[in-house]
């Protein structure tokens, strides 16, 4: 996601996936960033993440692909000052399940679902053209 809310990429798993698992390739999805002129940016310059992505591991990998990981630390008290950027997350999550189809999971089949998905975040996206249009 982007720091307005928009879904830059959408992956699909299944409920008894730790999320932490898919946080590379799901990064390795996001596409190129066309911005200033010169070459297209190739990833985001941070991440910020809850406590469930705390591990030393992927704080490594990040910093290997130049990202600075901010992420809350397990142990430590509430108000670390994710708060503030979390609520983005929240909604864009509360927006992708405004879409029927996907608040509850009716498909047998994962690629009928994944279609949805998508279909869902060029809706998002289009949407927010249009607002800066």
């Amino acid at each position: 996601m982007d720091g307005q809310g928009i879904p830059l990429a959408v992956s699909l798993t299944g409920g008894n996936r730790n999320d932490v698992t898919q946080l590379l390739p799901l990064l390795d999805k996001v596409p190129h960033v066309a911005g200033v002129v010169g070459r297209p940016r190739r990833r985001p310059d941070m991440l910020f993440a809850d406590r469930g992505y705390d591990h030393d591991k992927y704080r490594r990998l990040l910093w290997e692909r130049g990202i600075r990981p901010v992420i809350a630390e397990r142990g430590q008290p509430h108000g670390s000052g994710l708060g503030i950027f979390r609520w983005v997350v929240e909604r864009t999550i509360s927006w992708l399940h405004g879409f029927r189809r996907l608040r509850i999971r009716w498909e047998r089949r994962d690629d009928i679902h994944e279609a949805f998905l998508g279909l869902a975040t060029c809706l998002i996206t289009h949407r927010h053209v249009q607002r800066l249009c």
